[in-house]
């Protein structure tokens, strides 16, 4: 049977409606991933007199045996296993706490999400500012004060046991307001018939968040986790202004190397070597907690 005349034109009205959408994605995110895995099989570098040639997989070879390479990497997974949970438990309590009525709560809320604001690059500088060795850095001052004048100053972005800590730090605070509205939209999106339900049942605060709270965020925090993961994985601006991925490597990211390896270095090969791994490394995240978002509802 041939699909009625009206069903046709709202599908084709469909189509195109969506065509500037997939336009982009093919333009912007299909075409460019296809050119860098060509790209990735041949020698090219910028500035070389010599011919482009084929040379099969030699630039992921010499990735997987390079030290550097699997140092940066590391600190890409070592990155976002500390920042992805910090930031998102961090983000969860303050909009539960501020979810509770209070004169002061729109000013609190502002003040928190302050900080997405600003672009990245800017605070980082400001924090490199804090992060200043000696007693004169903020942060080594306030320290010093706190252990009533125990505390030794250290130079936090020049140490290789603290700078990635620091980074850390650093991204925590400037996304954590980011992931506060994200969740605070969650919860009021809650039913508040399903907590009055639970206190009925004699349920007390910590079982009305297990039972109420935390399942009736499960779409944002998946959200918030899947988001947050992306963003640790590419770390960049703050690598780039705080510490050029010393000392020792210890804050070289996937990222800041494919930057480098282009730019400085002009292996184009490399960076678009490297590029691919992270867009597979990405990929493979976004698709673990699509599916277990998809088995959660079929439990649900």
């Amino acid at each position: 049977m041939n699909a009625a005349p009206g069903s046709r034109h709202e599908a084709a009205a469909g189509w195109l409606l969506s065509l500037p959408a997939l336009l982009g994605l093919v333009l912007f995110v299909l075409a460019p991933f296809v050119f860098a895995v060509a790209v990735s099989f041949t020698g090219l570098r910028l500035g070389s007199p010599l011919p482009v040639h084929f040379v099969g997989l030699r630039a992921y070879e010499r990735l997987f045996s390079d030290p550097v390479f699997l140092r940066a990497l590391a600190n890409n997974a070592l990155f976002a296993l500390v920042v992805v949970p910090v930031q998102t438990a961090a983000a969860l309590a303050l909009a539960l706490l501020l979810e509770r009525p209070s004169r002061l709560r729109a000013l609190y809320r502002a003040l928190f999400f302050l900080p997405v604001v600003f672009p990245l690059s800017l605070v980082s500088v400001v924090w490199v500012l804090l992060y200043a060795p000696g007693p004169d850095g903020m942060i080594n001052a306030a320290l010093h004060w706190l252990s009533l004048g125990h505390w030794r100053p250290h130079d936090f972005l020049h140490d290789p046991r603290l700078a990635l800590a620091a980074l850390m730090l650093t991204s925590i605070w400037q996304g954590l307001g980011f992931q506060m509205v994200v969740l605070l939209a969650g919860l009021q999106a809650v039913p508040a018939e399903r907590y009055e339900a639970a206190r009925v049942d004699g349920a007390g605060a910590w079982r009305r968040f297990l039972h109420v709270t935390l399942p009736g965020l499960r779409n944002p925090l998946l959200f918030v986790v899947l988001v947050t993961s992306v963003l640790a994985f590419r770390v960049f601006d703050q690598v780039r202004i705080m510490t050029h991925g010393g000392p020792d490597y210890a804050t070289t990211t996937l990222i800041y190397q494919a930057v480098q390896a282009a730019f400085d270095r002009g292996n184009v090969a490399r960076s678009a070597a490297i590029s691919v791994v992270f867009f597979v490394i990405v990929l493979g995240v976004a698709l673990a907690q699509r599916r277990l978002l998809r088995e959660r509802r079929e439990v649900a």
